[in-house]
């Protein structure tokens, strides 16, 4: 839980720093990449610090060692892996350019801090007891860099995102050690209310002179699972009222609209700022479910 909060808060600590990425020859650049590198660093290093300190120093270290949990969790947290590494990317290519850095520099350096840093995390897994270096996530948190970088190399912009919405499931109660005791917890350990998206903007693939579809509005496609209540096989649960439960776990696929706001045209700084930050979430929107249960039709869905 903690390893992704980190990252959520350093998601939107760039966005907000470094949202407004327009060139100018009036700023000072050499001042900027001092900002950038120097802030950087203090939160790569920190972070990594404070994580060995406060997370790994309280599970027994051995030696390094590889875990395979590609089938834990129905691959939600992987999914959770790639969508981390594509927004810190975006964002760190969008940094980097803030910097008045070269398109190149922008791709090599900004688009794979990213996965360095959430390698050396792996890293510290590896040496933990009770974990172990992750083929999975390494291979998730490429994918997420990756499609943040090869859209910058082929586009020239962000025109398929990835963004999450989460609703409380109901399930956390059933075992709050592993899924969470608070609202907060439960945003980032159950992922039985987390649903992430692929929305792809129509408008960024039509010719610029076509004004047949709002440039704002994007088709989004979701993935998500419920009825877990461990990592891997659930058990009959019990409440506190001695009732037996017993969920079985499915996939389930989403197709929803959506609003791309960072293409909505505005003149304020501020509103730009905020548009980016808000815009790492999936708008809340008429959706259609299907799962092994059939289709379900959701009036709002967030």
């Amino acid at each position: 839980m903690l390893k992704l909060l980190l990252s959520i808060l350093l998601i939107l600590s760039l966005t907000v720093s470094f949202s407004q990425s327009v060139k100018d020859s009036t700023i000072n650049y050499k001042k900027r990449k001092l900002i950038l590198i120097t802030g950087t660093s203090v939160l790569t290093v920190g972070s990594l610090v404070y994580l060995n300190q406060e997370w790994y120093s309280q599970y027994n270290k051995g030696h390094f060692r590889f875990f395979n949990d590609n089938a834990e969790w129905l691959q939600m947290d992987k999914v959770g892996h790639v969508w981390t590494n594509y927004q810190t990317s975006r964002l760190m290519m969008q940094a980097f350019n803030w910097a008045g850095y070269t398109k190149q520099q922008q791709l090599i350096y900004g688009g794979t801090i990213s996965f360095a840093y959430m390698t050396a995390v792996e890293c510290l897994d590896g040496f933990s007891a009770g974990w172990g270096f992750s083929w999975g996530d390494i291979i998730a948190n490429g994918l997420g860099s990756g499609l943040a970088i090869g859209q910058e190399v082929w586009f020239k912009e962000q025109r398929m995102q990835l963004k999450f919405s989460y609703s409380p499931s109901g399930l956390a109660k059933y075992n709050p050690k592993l899924l969470g005791s608070s609202f907060t917890s439960q945003l980032l350990k159950d992922y039985n209310g987390q649903t992430y998206w692929l929305s792809i903007n129509p408008s960024s693939f039509l010719k610029k002179q076509s004004g047949k579809f709002p440039k704002w509005l994007s088709a989004a496609f979701g993935y998500s699972a419920y009825g877990m209540t461990n990592a891997l096989t659930n058990k009959e649960v019990m409440d506190k009222n001695g009732n037996v439960f017993f969920f079985n776990p499915e996939r389930r696929f989403y197709f929803s609209l959506d609003v791309d706001l960072t293409r909505i045209k505005t003149k304020s700084k501020v509103l730009k700022s905020i548009f980016s930050v808000i815009n790492v979430i999936k708008f809340p929107a008429p959706a259609l479910q299907y799962s092994k249960s059939g289709f379900r039709f959701y009036g709002l869905y967030y």
